[in-house]
């Protein structure tokens, strides 16, 4: 009998280290691609940092892969320790082409990344070399903040390092819309539907990083199809954002030429899909202070929120209902509307108490009821901050860090629970909410019945037996205790490292906005926040991607092996 001390087997790490290896290269791959984005931009400094960067990731990962080539097919164990150890190689090599970039680029050529119209004047300087520069790459300079960029574009969480990001070249600014439009479907089963390896083996991985929705008995023709759907509607969304952009009558979107539109377009429809929230913009979707785009980005969220069979059923079956038969899908719309109403109600009442927080002039071209233009400001803030917070995406049309504590906490809600599992968000998820709640009205039933009774329950249109209840609910319990616990211990931290000028609601909207990959923030997150908070957001959007239980099996397995 193997004792678990003997840690991880050679035939083991061979599993492991080739599939990691095979992410490397479908990495580096990424990475390619955008060297001739940033040629194309003339970016050659950024081009350079791309190349080596590229070259580094596809040596390793090609040696890995071809070292270990004869490996077995991995079974869950090894699946688990894969998705979390491969999330982590990921970043660590995505970081790459952020800090090689930040230091092959010299300061004046920073500062050319600058828009004309900015006001750069206000903004504050970055030593670099002995001299300033206004440009944010120069914070990926520092390879944590490098790190920590790449994860939160990997797990599709949105929160950023950099403050301007229209000071940003043009390749980094696709650096970060990529991976997370990559990384919002799965690094993992991408690699899966490329390598077409089946058998369980696929299955495993792709069951390991918290996707058990199938949409073809073929995990490899689930996931083509999924990409399928994606790249179909982000063209959809490009299309819709690029009309809306031009059409809006906001000043900042009268002053885009053409080609700026288009590129601003493609970004936000790439990560707005995905639901990750990067933007190319200053001040997320606030900078275009503009309702019509915040209308047209709503059903864009939304679409990243929906599980993906549903989307498929939808468009091959053209069975619109079906929106309404699936669980996930009718809470998920029910809770967008319910979720607005009562955030926009709190958000209205406490207009008096938030100086600053809401605009003054009116977006509507009549009058709303008896209500003032703070408090229609205060609804369309509701509407758009709720969709954005429940779908998980993270786009910021307003300074939340200005809202009451329990407008705050509404907000952190929306973003513990998150969407439809099968789709792209993050949070617990609505099924696993709906399991935990409807098991414990099942447990508190069972009291009253007769030892004799046949037990059963119902979630959709499933009918589990006792046994198989039980071990639902079981399994929902504990990566929701688990999940809470992360986020309570998190928020504590924070409070405690951040600052005095911010509260515990702050804190705690922060962390569960790391930990569900939302992206929203309170002003917590940036280049100054303390580097303890900074590592611990890491491990936060890290866990919340993966629904804590692969990044245990690859703790225990660092530690103890993969033995029983």
């Amino acid at each position: 009998m193997t004792d678990r001390s003997d840690g991880l087997l050679s035939a083991d790490l061979g599993i492991i280290a080739r599939d990691i290896g095979s992410l490397l290269l479908m990495e580096a791959g990424l990475m390619s691609f955008s060297v001739a984005v940033a040629l194309g931009f003339g970016e050659f400094h950024a081009a350079l940092g791309f190349l080596i960067a590229g070259g580094v990731t596809a040596a390793i990962g090609g040696f890995a892969n071809r070292r270990f080539a004869d490996a077995p097919n991995p079974r869950m164990k090894h699946g688990m320790v894969i998705a979390a150890g491969g999330w982590l190689t990921v970043a660590a090599f995505g970081a790459l082409p952020l800090f090689l970039a930040a230091w092959l680029t010299p300061p004046a050529v920073m500062d050319s990344f600058v828009p004309a119209a900015a006001d750069a004047a206000s903004w504050e300087p970055i030593a670099v070399g002995g001299t300033t520069t206004v440009s944010s790459l120069a914070y990926f300079r520092d390879p944590l903040h490098a790190l920590f960029e790449s994860m939160s574009g990997w797990t599709g969480s949105g929160l950023t390092m950099a403050i301007h990001e229209p000071s940003l070249p043009r390749a980094v600014q696709w650096w970060r819309s990529f991976i997370q439009w990559v990384g919002g479907v799965g690094v993992i089963v991408l690699t899966v539907s490329i390598l077409s390896r089946p058998g369980s083996g696929s299955y495993a991985l792709y069951q390991s990083e918290a996707r058990e929705e199938k949409i073809h008995p073929s995990v490899v023709s689930t996931v083509r199809t999924v990409w399928k759907l994606v790249v179909g509607y982000t063209l959809l969304a490009f299309a819709t954002l690029f009309a809306a952009v031009r059409a809006s009558e906001s000043a900042y979107a009268e002053s885009l030429s053409v080609g700026e539109t288009a590129w601003q377009a493609l970004n936000h429809a790439m990560t707005g899909l995905t639901t990750g929230g990067f933007s190319v913009t200053d001040n997320s979707i606030a900078t275009y202070n503009s309702a019509l785009v915040e209308a047209a980005l709503l059903p864009i969220m939304v679409l990243g929120a929906i599980a993906f069979p549903v989307h498929y059923v939808v468009l091959r079956d053209r069975r619109v209902r079906e929106l309404v038969d699936d669980l996930q899908t009718r809470w998920l719309l029910l809770l967008f509307g319910a979720g607005i109403a009562v955030l926009s109600i709190q958000n209205v009442l406490s207009v008096p108490a938030t100086a600053g927080a809401f605009s003054t002039g009116s977006f509507l071209p009549v009058s709303a009821l008896s209500l003032d233009a703070a408090q229609t400001d205060a609804i369309r803030d509701s509407t758009f901050q709720w969709v954005s917070a429940l779908s998980c995406t993270g786009f910021q049309s307003a300074p939340i860090g200005r809202w009451v504590a329990g407008a705050k906490v509404l907000v952190v809600g929306a973003m513990v629970l998150g969407g439809a599992a099968g789709s792209t968000v993050g949070g617990i998820k609505i099924v696993r909410g709906y399991t935990v709640a409807r098991g414990i009205v099942w447990q508190f039933s069972r009291v009253f019945l007769p030892k004799n009774a046949v037990v059963t329950a119902r979630i959709g249109d499933r009918t589990l037996d006792r046994e198989t209840m039980e071990r639902e609910f079981g399994e929902a319990a504990i990566v929701t205790l688990l999940w809470l616990l992360a986020l309570a211990v998190g928020s504590l931290v924070l409070v405690n490292v951040a600052g005095p000028e911010f509260t515990y609601a702050d804190a705690l909207f922060e962390v569960a906005s790391a930990q569900g990959n939302v992206g929203l923030s309170t002003g917590i997150t940036g280049p100054s926040m303390p580097p303890l908070a900074e590592g611990m957001f890491l491990f936060n959007m890290w866990i919340g991607r993966l629904e804590i239980i692969p990044v245990l099996v690859f703790l225990r397995a660092g530690i103890w092996g993969l033995n029983p």
